[in-house]
């Protein structure tokens, strides 16, 4: 077997393998969703002594404590759990069989920076898993996980070749592999957003999300909000150290630090969202709604970069998005 086909093959696998977990930790939430809804009606009917135990649906067993938490152990867990490992196993088998193939780091095409890009984000969210519960991200992030892959395997897919002139430099490795873990800890920061906005939503009454119970197994708006805040403003940091590293780039490649190319103009302001959007929560009291909008904005223009700005606009970078 070449280093091609075992690429193309643990990539393949692993989007599989992102998909299914993806469905299963989907259920399992479900079910962590029916059981603190039980809690909450057994709560309003008696006083849950600590160690009380109920069947939440087939397969699962709920654990309601006296302090309220809810603990739901079901087949679903695992599978998710098993998956999304295996599945980063084997994405990391596909990312260095790809460099293998290609002869260099595997990040100089948009097929490279997806395969790579989507692997640090599911790594970030086991790392995050470690320390703390947070499987309420699992669908987000195995969900978006298997679709960029599809994308990049099915869409994106260019054979490896030679580096071109530009790239061939050790800058390359620490330029856009920290583009690389920043954009992967934005990924998983932006789920975190978008779970937080609906739960803010829901908590509020609004009446189009009354009927979505799966919120029920998020944290609150504020705890989400606050996981948010810790992981944007470490992409923040590795970003700001990006856009340096680019300008220090850019001045041995073409003799200038900056040039108004679309990719540095556009890097430049993903900085800038992501500046205001942490000098607005923590010094303007932009808590909730507005500065989770912004954070989104942020993202939105961390993928117009990744994909519009390389296959749309012509300039310096236009080599990226072949």
């Amino acid at each position: 077997m070449t280093a091609q086909e075992l690429s193309w093959l643990a990539l393949w696998g692993a989007t599989a393998l992102y998909a299914i977990a993806m469905v299963a930790s989907a259920v399992h939430l479900a079910r962590v969703a029916d059981a603190r809804v039980a809690a909450k009606k057994q709560a309003d009917g008696a006083v849950t002594s600590e160690g009380d135990s109920a069947t939440a649906s087939a397969g699962s067993t709920s654990t309601v404590t006296s302090t309220g938490t809810v603990t739901v152990n079901d087949r679903a867990r695992g599978i998710a759990r098993a998956t999304t490992l295996i599945g980063a196993i084997l994405q990391g088998v596909g990312v260095v069989a790809r460099g293998i193939e290609s002869g260099h780091v595997p990040w100089s095409t948009m097929y490279e920076y997806t395969i790579t890009g989507t692997w640090v984000a599911v790594v970030v969210f086991l790392i995050v898993q470690r320390k703390r519960d947070v499987s309420y991200l699992a669908p987000g992030v195995t969900g978006f996980a298997t679709i960029a892959l599809g994308l990049g395997l099915t869409v994106l897919y260019a054979q490896s070749t030679g580096l071109q002139p530009a790239l061939q430099s050790f800058w390359l490795v620490i330029h856009v592999s920290i583009a690389i873990i920043a954009t992967g800890i934005f990924t998983v920061g932006a789920v975190a957003t978008v779970l937080q906005l609906f739960r803010d939503y829901r908590d509020s009454d609004t009446q189009w999300l009354q009927r979505w119970k799966w919120l029920e197994a998020t944290p609150p708006a504020d705890k989400l909000e606050a996981l948010a805040f810790r992981l944007h403003a470490v992409g923040f940091v590795l970003w700001t150290f990006t856009v340096m590293a680019g300008a220090v780039w850019a001045e041995h490649a073409w003799g200038r630090y900056w040039g108004w190319d679309p990719k540095e103009v556009w890097s430049f302001v993903i900085w800038v969202i992501y500046a205001a959007y942490l000098h607005a929560r923590t010094t303007q009291g932009w808590a909730g709604r507005r500065s989770a909008y912004l954070a989104l904005i942020g993202f939105v223009a961390l993928i117009m970069n990744f994909t519009v700005v390389n296959l749309v606009f012509q300039g310096l970078h236009s080599y990226a998005g072949v």
